[in-house]
């Protein structure tokens, strides 16, 4: 009978590690709903990259580049994002880039994040002006 119960108990917290092991795919995260929330922000707000570009341009050349290289460049993002939003929102129950529901603009980095530079392409949301915080440091109110 103590046989039965070690076998028994060691069945069961055996069980418990192989049962552990299982884990999302990678592609889970991208689904047709972030495909069409893409799309629709590629549309809506792509037409940010003008003073995003021209604030970049300013920082590492100077402000006569930011009125010049960086409204072309922001420009030429702009309308590239605003094809890929119409392109997204026409596809979006589709998986068509390599099978998946991911972004069609190649990613860029070592750990291949999000974050992209103008070399090597967009992001894969337009990007946000103006401040912007994380955390709550507000008074709290009470009703």
């Amino acid at each position: 009978m103590k046989k039965l119960v070690v076998i028994a108990t060691s069945l069961i917290a055996l069980s418990g590690f192989a049962a552990a092991d299982i884990q999302a795919p990678p592609g889970s995260q991208y689904t047709s709903s972030r495909k069409l929330g893409r799309a629709v922000s590629n549309i809506l707000y792509g037409f940010m990259e003008i003073p995003s570009q021209m604030a970049i341009k300013d920082d590492e050349l100077g402000r006569k580049a930011a009125w010049s290289y960086g409204a072309v460049e922001g420009t030429n993002r702009a309308l590239r994002r605003l094809g890929y939003g119409f392109y997204e929102l026409f596809t979006f129950t589709c998986p068509t880039y390599r099978g998946t529901y991911k972004q069609p603009y190649e990613r860029c980095g070592e750990d291949n994040r999000i974050q992209m530079n103008v070399a090597d392409g967009l992001s894969e949301f337009p990007p946000e002006l103006g401040f912007q915080t994380y955390y709550r440091y507000g008074r709290q109110q009470s009703y």
